[in-house]
């Protein structure tokens, strides 16, 4: 496992909202969360609410997430500076020390604003109890995991990239940055990364040659490794191909699948964008375009560690409609293809 990523410093490319413009935002969220306090942030008409809320982010904002929305960039991540987060708690460093959303509401509804124009929101009930907004701060006893849950580095990966519903689009907000300045958000775009990669290994890479492993968080009744079938890494238009991988739990099955890995992955640590982000800080990532990851840093559990919240959009819900729980939340996968572990997935 690598110690840490080199990349280049996304912030200078981020959207700054001016003062007045962060202040009309969060009067917008607080006059949301005046009126549906007592609502589940799964409830349509909140989330509804919040698309209509969404008038009050700048034009020139709503203008730069329509043209991520329907193009991408080179990157695949986007970052906005300077919105409001109003009155915070303590970072919960237990799950059960997770605060409720009007606990975070001017940072929460602000967040989905954004998110409303990229697409709908959704959670999954596998995962962080199908919270729509979830919290990501380093947990007691969870340093060595590969989740967000951990402080170890995180390896580059799709978010959910064994799901057949992944995310389209995910965020994260600062609430409270880390104090050393270590904790590095990386992402690897494939626009970036394809013309390094030669002719043999991008045919390679097409061909549904690959499997990638579960996360832990999605698999609660089983020790063994939960893989899926085999898939490709990439897909879509020859020019502007989406990406699927997980540099920590993908593994190609025949020799040629595993060579064109390891140069998609060199490609792409060689093109790394990412930054240490500070409170008001937003990075929006194409997760079809895109790889992310963390660099690793070292929690106090004092209440001011690093908190970043996450949430998950798709273009449209119309796919998964039959496959959604309370509200936003995508039901648990029951249907699982056969655990084999990684290692004879990749001997096969």
């Amino acid at each position: 496992m690598r110690k840490e990523f080199s990349y280049a410093d996304a912030r200078p490319s981020g959207i700054v909202l001016s003062e007045t413009e962060s202040d009309i935002i969060e009067a917008a969220a607080l006059k949301l969360a005046a009126q549906y306090a007592d609502y589940s942030l799964h409830s349509t008409d909140l989330l509804h609410a919040v698309e209509l809320a969404a008038a009050a982010l700048p034009s020139r904002v709503r203008r730069a997430l329509i043209a991520f929305r329907d193009e991408s960039n080179a990157a695949g991540t986007l970052l906005l500076r300077g919105l409001p987060l109003g009155s915070l708690p303590a970072t919960p460093d237990r799950v059960e020390d997770e605060p409720a959303w009007t606990e975070v509401a001017v940072a929460t509804l602000g967040q989905l604003m954004v998110m409303s124009v990229l697409g709908r929101s959704i959670s999954y009930s596998d995962e962080k109890s199908g919270n729509l907004v979830q919290d990501v701060s380093p947990k007691r006893g969870a340093e060595k995991r590969q989740e967000n849950s951990g402080s170890i580095l995180l390896e580059l990966h799709t978010e959910d990239g064994f799901h057949p519903a992944a995310p389209h689009f995910l965020s994260l907000i600062c609430l409270r940055g880390d104090r050393d300045g270590r904790a590095a958000t990386v992402t690897g775009g494939i626009g970036d990364v394809l013309p390094h990669l030669d002719g043999e290994t991008v045919a390679a890479l097409r061909r549904p040659e690959f499997r990638t492993r579960f996360s832990t968080s999605f698999v609660h009744d089983t020790d063994e490794e939960v893989l899926t079938p085999p898939v490709p890494v990439l897909s879509g238009p020859e020019g502007r191909p989406d990406l699927r991988v997980d540099f920590h739990g993908t593994v190609g099955t025949t020799p040629a699948a595993r060579a064109a890995l390891a140069e998609l992955e060199d490609a792409v640590l060689g093109s790394l964008r990412g930054t240490v982000l500070r409170p008001g800080e937003l990075i929006i990532l194409d997760n079809r375009r895109t790889v992310h990851g963390r660099t690793g840093f070292t929690p106090r559990y004092d209440g001011a560690d690093r908190w970043l919240r996450r949430s998950f959009a798709l273009a449209d819900l119309r796919p998964v409609l039959d496959d959604l729980g309370e509200g936003r939340s995508h039901n648990a996968i029951t249907a699982r293809r056969p655990a084999r572990g990684l290692a004879a997935a990749a001997a096969a």
